[in-house]
């Protein structure tokens, strides 16, 4: 019988860690889901509020929110017609805050870091040289 020190346990744990890794950053994909994370880091919203502040429209806001929600990024409350939403896990805008935060870095100022400390390469550094 195997422990959870076995490499066999220690490999299918490292792969659940990639997988739900694997998750949250498909969650985060969408650049609207990114817009409406920060949008609600300092208060809550309602979907209205978000629609007017980012510009969607409100069936695809809606899908969007729902999605957080159900990951549990997001949390709501209903009060009378209106649905607010607010930021429920802290930890998941951290690191969508530090990508971001990163990625502004590298584009404000391509300069600032040597190319190994960049998160994404330049176009000219992608591109193939046999």
């Amino acid at each position: 019988m195997e422990t959870s020190s076995t490499p066999a346990n220690g490999l299918a744990e490292a792969d659940r860690v990639y997988e739900i890794a694997a998750e949250l950053f498909g969650l985060m994909a969408t650049p609207l889901r990114l817009k409406i994370i920060s949008a609600l880091c300092q208060c809550e919203k309602t979907v209205g509020e978000l629609v007017g502040e980012l510009g969607s429209s409100q069936p695809n806001m809606s899908q969007h929110l729902a999605h957080l929600y159900r990951a549990g990024i997001l949390a709501k409350r209903r009060e009378g017609v209106q649905i607010f939403y607010r930021v429920q896990n802290e930890r998941a805008v951290a690191l969508c805050r530090a990508v971001c935060t990163q990625i502004a870095i590298e584009i404000d100022d391509p300069a600032a870091l040597a190319p190994e400390q960049r998160l994404l390469a330049s176009r000219q550094d992608r591109s193939f040289q046999p």
